[in-house]
């Protein structure tokens, strides 16, 4: 009995000694907040550029949503990009002298095509369009920097791209492209600056190189992407971050999107509003407990995204708040 003991407690000591420790300090959290919300205000009919103009919201709607999350005790959220839309809402932030916060985006469209490997996208991008790209995202760079300085304030960190980098996406940079970006972002502000990523990419030895020149980390993990059920939800999302955090251990960390959807015809009964509820508190409390910023995603629906075909499409429904911006389950308390 007493060798079973021993035995025991020595494979205990083994687990505990090659746990991952996911634990930050609180300096490691963005303007010491541990929970936030990516926030993108196209309401029904409306929608970022799409290559024919953008259509975005007014000064009043936007006003009206920041007001919304305030109530809810949002003080940081996640813009994605330092376009007009982005100037506008921190404007707004300081006209009306809301108590929050800005994780500013910079918006990086394809400067390779990765037509091979991206299932959408049917033929290569033309070479010209890759040229016009890069000087796109030259003059949002140009942006960010200004407007990280004009509203100092509110702007807490800023994102260079949003999964530029993983396998399957249509807006493919180079990592190197991506550390010039960063490098050239880095000199012009204070702010703390990242990328945000899938935790399958960072994980991978381009990871390493692109984590070494940031100042922290930007990882993004989706469960019911992966045939996770809610049952999983928060293991799944523990996880994947121990094997970021088993990769790069010496960088500090935010989780810059993670979320549940309520509606999708590719998840069927594991998408819900319950379930939303569900992994909502679950992984704010892990938040708390871990000194970890969360941007949970998102703030509202968005009909612009997906297939315009298909209501039902995931894409279109990872709000906290419908469209119409009537509150969820989990903003209801119910």
């Amino acid at each position: 009995m007493l060798k079973l003991l021993l035995k025991t407690l020595l494979f205990l000591t083994a687990v505990q000694t090659y746990a991952v420790n996911l634990t930050q300090t609180p300096d490691d959290l963005i303007d010491g907040e541990h929970w936030a919300v990516a926030y993108s205000g196209f309401r029904e009919g409306q929608h970022p550029d799409r290559g024919q103009g953008a259509n975005n919201p007014s000064y009043e709607e936007i006003l009206e949503d920041l007001k919304i999350l305030e109530a809810e005790g949002f003080r940081l959220i996640r813009l994605y990009d330092s376009g007009e839309n982005s100037r506008m809402t921190l404007d707004v932030i300081r006209n009306n002298d809301l108590p929050i916060t800005v994780c500013l985006g910079i918006w990086l469209d394809a400067e390779v095509s990765n037509h091979e490997n991206c299932h959408w996208l049917t033929e290569p991008i033309p070479a010209e369009t890759l040229a016009a790209n890069k000087q796109k995202n030259c003059a949002e760079v140009s942006s960010a920097i200004e407007l990280s300085n004009e509203f100092k304030e509110i702007v807490s960190a800023v994102n260079v791209g949003n999964e530029a980098l993983i396998f399957w996406n249509d807006h493919m940079m180079t990592v190197d492209g991506v550390i010039e970006y960063v490098r050239q972002v880095q000199a012009g502000i204070e702010q703390p600056v990242t990328v945000a990523e899938s935790y399958g990419w960072w994980k991978e030895p381009e990871g390493a190189r692109l984590a070494a020149v940031v100042d922290f980390i930007g990882v993004h993990t989706y469960g019911l992407w992966e045939g996770r059920g809610i049952e999983e939800g928060m293991s799944f999302t523990i996880e994947t971050l121990e094997q970021v955090r088993e990769a790069l251990p010496d960088v500090p960390m935010a989780i810059l999107e993670a979320g549940w959807a309520t509606t999708a015809s590719e998840f069927g009964e594991r998408a819900g509003e319950a379930q939303q509820k569900r992994y909502y508190n679950d992984l704010k409390d892990w938040a708390k407990a871990n000194n970890t910023t969360v941007f949970f995603f998102e703030a509202f629906d968005e009909p612009w995204k997906g297939n315009p075909d298909n209501a039902l499409g995931a894409e279109k429904h990872w709000g906290l708040f419908f469209v119409d911006r009537t509150p969820k389950a989990v903003m209801k308390g119910e």
